[in-house]
């Protein structure tokens, strides 16, 4: 797996390098700064990591830039410690944030379980999926309705996939962490809220308003059809 880690803390990225060298993890970190992209495209990264405070433009360009051409999960690092940066980075398509100092087994279980979501569905061609009058394709990671196709990051399509496996039925938010995340302990609470809402955002896009409604206490639902 190659990750592009793009972080100017030049102790920072050699550590990060030396840890996932053990693990089997190529990490390149970018050859210009004001170039992220060119690196971004020579590379093909599995995986991206972004620090928000870098030389010339800030990870929040960065992440937007690579969103508009790429899928690929992308992991904001940051010793930044507002919650409106956060928000941000998710707002923006980032998949997760780890706010530093982190501990690097707390880093290797978010790259390791981000890489597992996103890439274990490769495998499995699943048939495009019913919503409604919209068309999900996990593969592709994008809902469609008719000429419109809109694409999910791998944490929105997993979210609308785990909804949809009980449609109708109440899915808890402690369930939904622990499938997203694999441990629970390792996620702010923020991070589904904002995820499920940039989802609703995606669908409602669609013309598909009220179709993931919140059970107040309880979690969230996928509705199949309205009384």
């Amino acid at each position: 797996m190659n990750i592009l880690l793009i972080e100017d803390d030049v102790v920072i990225a050699s550590q990060i390098k030396k840890d996932f060298a053990s693990w089997n993890y190529t990490v390149e970190t970018p050859t210009d700064f004001h170039e992220v992209l060119k690196d971004f495209e020579a590379i093909e990264p599995q995986l991206v990591m972004i620090d928000i405070q870098l030389p010339a433009f800030d990870g929040f360009h960065w992440c937007r830039q690579i969103r508009a051409i790429s899928t690929v999960p992308i992991l904001f690092l940051s010793s930044r410690d507002q919650p409106l940066d956060m928000v941000m980075a998710m707002q923006m398509g980032a998949d997760d944030y780890v706010q530093k100092p982190f501990h690097m087994d707390v880093l290797r279980s978010k790259v390791q379980a981000l890489l597992r979501r996103t890439y274990d569905y490769q495998e499995v061609k699943e048939a495009n999926n019913q919503f409604h009058d919209a068309q999900v394709d996990y593969a592709a990671s994008t809902i469609s309705k008719g000429e419109q196709v809109i694409e999910l990051t791998k944490n929105e399509q997993f979210i609308l996939k785990v909804l949809l496996e009980s449609p109708d039925e109440i899915v808890s938010r402690d369930d939904l962490m622990k499938r997203l995340w694999d441990d629970a302990r390792f996620v702010n609470d923020n991070t589904l809220t904002v995820n499920v809402n940039r989802l609703r955002g995606k669908l409602e896009e669609l013309g598909l308003v009220d179709v993931i409604v919140t059970k107040k206490g309880l979690g969230y639902m996928a509705v199949t059809h309205h009384d």
